[in-house]
């Protein structure tokens, strides 16, 4: 997803700061566009490469426009399957860390009067899945803090955009860690999704290429969504879970409702 995205940033013509832990797999990138790309080493679960990073493409470029928390991965088991270290490691990667990136970049924002988060979420914080819970749960925490950012640093003129998937990368087969203690207790929930998921690997409806097509006119409109819903599955699922919620709102109005002092 952030290789589609940075190809469709140069191919539109502007600079792009790219990152990886390991800078070799991102350097084809500078060697092919020397005026448009410079590569970073940053490992989003340490702080002080975060704000290396950062520091380094704010000098070398001048200032950041878009910053894009994509880095992370999932977890699939169920809760009492996960390894404590599995859940922390997990929760540090896709909660913890965006929160770091979008940390570090604010000061840069505020001073320039303006700057975009593009934050690629999941379709687990739509609605989640038996299996997900860790990871889902950090995806949606992710999200909720995106929201508060943008509401703190609107008057700077800061922007966030949330993005959920599937997208047809190599997420499932490079990028699922399977909990530690599985066993047969949850095959009927959390080992089914497993199931679909692998069966779902190399299918995901999801074009990384027109995603970041969609988020470079998400970022040129000037307002941009705080819910960039692309393709069909997330948007079924989306207005599924919006039904549902109003649904549940209307049928338990008439207890929720007099609960206030005074009702």
């Amino acid at each position: 997803m952030g290789r589609a995205l940075a190809a469709a940033v140069i191919a539109h013509g502007e600079q792009v700061a790219v990152t990886a832990r390991d800078i070799s797999k991102v350097e084809d990138l500078v060697q092919d566009f020397p005026l448009q790309v410079k590569a970073y080493a940053l490992d989003v679960t340490q702080p002080e490469s975060i704000t290396r990073a950062i520091t380094e493409a704010q000098r070398d470029f001048g200032r950041l426009d878009v910053v894009v928390n994509n880095a992370g991965y999932g977890l699939i088991g169920a809760l009492e399957e996960c390894s404590g270290e599995q859940m922390l490691r997990n929760i540090e990667t896709n909660l913890t860390s965006p929160l770091r990136v979008m940390r570090a970049a604010l000061p840069g924002f505020r001073e320039q009067g303006g700057g975009h988060f593009i934050n690629i979420g999941a379709a687990a914080a739509i609605s989640n899945y038996a299996g997900f819970s860790v990871y889902g749960g950090a995806k949606a925490g992710m999200e909720l803090a995106s929201e508060a950012i943008a509401a703190e640093a609107a008057p700077y003129g800061v922007k966030a955009v949330v993005i959920p998937g599937p997208f047809r990368t190599e997420f499932i087969a490079r990028s699922l860690d399977r909990a530690a203690n599985a066993g047969t207790d949850y095959t009927a929930t959390a080992g089914k999704f497993l199931n679909f998921l692998d069966k779902l690997d190399g299918k995901q409806p999801g074009d990384p290429a027109a995603a970041a097509r969609a988020i470079i006119a998400a970022v040129e409109s000037g307002k941009p969504p705080f819910h960039l819903v692309l393709g069909k599955y997330a948007y079924q699922k989306a207005r599924r879970q919006l039904d549902k919620e109003r649904a549940e709102l209307d049928a338990w109005e008439s207890v929720g409702m007099p609960t206030d002092f005074g009702a």
